[in-house]
């Protein structure tokens, strides 16, 4: 358990990494990923036309 100190919060190491993903994390890698696959697909259709 957190120690709290006057203005300070005291912390074991395990304790201070310890963290749960946010939704954030994969909306981002969702994001990048379509990305990833749109962007050379788009580049292709507009130069490789054939």
């Amino acid at each position: 358990m957190a120690e709290v100190r006057p203005g300070r919060i005291i912390e074991t190491p395990t304790e201070a990494r310890q963290a749960e993903p946010a939704p954030s994390v994969l909306a981002l890698l969702t994001a990048s990923t379509g990305l990833a696959v749109l962007i050379p697909g788009m580049v292709r259709f507009a130069f490789f036309r054939v």
